[in-house]
């Protein structure tokens, strides 16, 4: 199973990212969570995956991270712990 790709992410979805976290105005505490969460190095599907934090969703395919959700959305894929 992947892992999650801190680095090199390509500039157009780096983008994208950020302008998820500006335009769902999601908050920093928020972030700092993801960051926890990366820094444990998960493991994912190669396919499409979710990973539910208290105040947003992060969704990814494989090994990179697409977008994130208000906790109201709903991701697509196969939950991770």
């Amino acid at each position: 199973m992947p892992r999650v790709r801190r680095q090199n992410v390509p500039p157009a979805l780096f983008q994208h990212l950020l302008n998820r976290v500006q335009s769902r105005r999601i908050p920093a505490s928020q972030l700092a969570l993801l960051a926890k969460w990366l820094d444990s190095e998960p493991e994912v599907p190669a396919g499409q995956w979710y990973k539910r934090l208290p105040g947003m969703t992060v969704c990814g395919e494989g090994e990179l991270i697409k977008t994130f959700l208000l906790p109201a959305q709903a991701p697509k894929g196969q939950r991770v712990a």
